[in-house]
């Protein structure tokens, strides 16, 4: 229509309208990988770093920022629930909660450890270190999925907090940490650890904390319930230090490379501020998630 009345303007916008349905195409296709019954919920991101001391958590504090500046580009509510500040630099551990449509179906693609091929800051001799971090991903439970969680089973600590929460977290013991043991539907023995650090009053940190262990605990149960459906579950990769599913190398050249997909993409800035889609993308695609 725009060639037969040499309209360019016209042409211009079909153009544009073309670009826009493309894109919304390929969101809904990756939104249809989206069926497991716990993709729409919430999103709760761990990250604790490796052996390797100052490097590590220094590393750990990088994809915690990379993860933040992720949830900030879709428009999801980001709040961190517990952070540990590293002895030298960095952290040595941090969890944070993304809240949105979708969140954890898509942020699942990210558990698994993280590997760093760099220049280390921290090393006068200016050698290459490797460094490796994990990142587990729970999804968020909600009112509407039971957890029971028997207050006997559950020990609270209180500690001094040593996170971003300003003087008052540091002179009083406003840092809740509860740990659950007790015996899981598969009949094996477990403890679980959950910690708020971030919130100004022991209540609010103490439920913080209760949201999180559920949040494991479930997560805990649904992986005994998958595992059970099918043995082809059993062959999927444990996230422990040697299943490393992505490597970000900044020297002697730039790449990020997912493992499981051999996507590598160069713009290692662009990654690290939050640019995941595409790792993500086919991460959901191949099913390796």
């Amino acid at each position: 229509m725009a060639a037969e009345e040499a309209d360019n303007s016209l042409e211009s916008e079909i153009q544009s309208e073309s670009v826009k349905l493309e894109e919304l195409i390929k969101q809904l296709e990756l939104r249809n990988m989206l069926t497991d019954q716990d993709d729409t919920l919430n999103a709760i991101l761990t990250i604790n770093p490796g052996a390797g001391g100052t490097e590590s958590q220094d590393w750990a504090d990088m994809l915690f920022r990379m993860y933040v500046r992720y949830g900030e580009k879709k428009g999801y509510e980001v709040s961190v629930i517990e952070y540990q500040v590293g002895d030298v630099a960095g952290i040595k551990s941090a969890t944070i909660s993304i809240v949105g449509e979708f969140a954890y179906g898509y942020l699942k693609a990210e558990s698994g450890v993280h590997r760093l091929v760099r220049i280390s800051p921290f090393d006068s001799s200016g050698r290459r270190h490797t460094s490796f971090a994990s990142v587990f991903v729970y999804p968020e439970v909600d009112d509407s999925i039971e957890i029971d969680v028997s207050a006997d089973d559950v020990e609270l600590q209180r500690f001094h907090s040593g996170g971003k929460g300003g003087q008052n977290v540091n002179k009083v013991e406003t840092g809740v940490r509860l740990i659950w043991t007790g015996t899981l539907s598969n009949g094996k023995d477990a403890r679980v650890v959950a910690e708020c650090t971030e919130e100004r009053s022991q209540l609010q940190n103490r439920e913080k904390a209760l949201i999180l262990l559920k949040s494991k605990l479930y997560k805990l149960e649904r992986e005994i319930q998958e595992a059970a459906k099918s043995e082809l579950e059993k062959s999927k990769k444990k996230i422990e230090w040697g299943s490393q599913i992505r490597s970000y190398i900044f020297q002697p050249y730039t790449m990020v490379n997912d493992h499981r997909t051999e996507l590598k993409i160069t713009d290692v800035n662009g990654v690290m501020g939050g640019n995941l889609d595409a790792f993500i993308k086919e991460a959901l695609m191949a099913g390796v998630v």
